[in-house]
């Protein structure tokens, strides 16, 4: 069966100094946990993960399955620049009970296929029964995954699926075709589910879904049901949230304020919306809410 998934990826409250705002991240948690998304990508990029400490992840992680555990998957994203801290990051998440897990490739500093290969090997012996995603985001890593080195990857026991992030349908298409036909692939380009599906991908890891899931909802059963008109008019609407908020976490924590769920803010250096931005995003709100 064609499969239409929706993980939402979730935006990590924080206060306006800086500080991890707990209450205001679990308002978040709750409101995605009302979508009928059919998981949460919890601690990725647009949870601000390089700016998280190991406290301050044991703190969401454990929230966030207490809030979502029984409404839908949770995927905690635990890449990073080594197999040391990433392997750190999954015995934290897997006591607190975590059994599906992401990782960016290393980051920062550039990796040979060989390499990446090592940090993966390591992070799924650390998820042991688990399942694990490779999250393949060369834009922000540096660090391209071939499809050759997919298909290696693919046959380490646990590892499942992989996220792909800015890389085109051509890309996912060139995935799909070596690795193994349970293998999930995800788009991370929140306007393209319908399209990255028809290259051979499940789904969509979106980060927009998290304020506004009814266009995707709407998108996702208009792809199940092959009826062409339903489809353009809800990928109209998803287009329309996406073109305003876009990956824009600035902008997806002032829809959280308009929604009245929490007032949350960015830790990272990502500017504030401006005073006609924070309209547009309060209309684009009112309209898909």
């Amino acid at each position: 069966m064609t499969r239409y998934d929706i993980l939402t990826a979730i935006p990590t409250a924080f206060h306006s100094d800086g500080s991890l705002d707990v209450d205001g991240s679990r308002a978040i948690f709750r409101f995605v946990g009302e979508s009928g998304n059919e998981g949460a990508f919890v601690l990725g990029t647009t949870g601000e993960f390089p700016s998280v400490d190991a406290d301050e992840f044991t703190a969401l992680v454990g929230a966030a399955l207490e809030e979502l555990a029984d409404k839908m998957r949770v995927i905690v994203h635990v890449g990073q620049p080594s197999a040391f801290e990433a392997v750190r990051l999954v015995g934290i998440a897997k006591r607190l009970g975590a059994t599906e897990f992401a990782a960016l490739t290393p980051y920062y500093l550039p990796s040979g296929d060989d390499a990446i290969f090592d940090y993966f090997h390591s992070v799924s012996d650390a998820v042991g029964d688990g399942r694990l995603y490779v999250y393949i985001y060369p834009a922000r890593s540096g660090n391209p995954v071939t499809p050759e080195l997919l298909a290696r990857l693919a046959e380490l026991h646990n590892v499942v699926g992989a996220k792909i992030s800015e890389l085109s349908l051509d890309d996912i298409a060139a995935y799909r075709a070596v690795v193994p036909a349970d293998f999930d692939l995800y788009t991370g380009a929140d306007r393209e589910l319908i399209a990255a599906v028809e290259v051979g991908a499940q789904g969509v890891v979106s980060g927009v879904s998290s304020v506004t899931p009814k266009p995707f909802r709407a998108l996702a059963d208009a792809g199940r049901s092959g009826d062409a008109s339903a489809i353009a008019a809800a990928q109209a609407d998803v287009d329309d949230v996406v073109s305003l908020i876009g990956g824009d976490m600035a902008r997806m924590k002032e829809a959280y304020r308009v929604l009245g769920v929490t007032d949350a803010h960015c830790r990272m250096a990502i500017a504030e919306p401006t005073d006609a931005e924070r309209e547009a995003v309060a209309q684009v709100v009112a309209r898909h809410r």
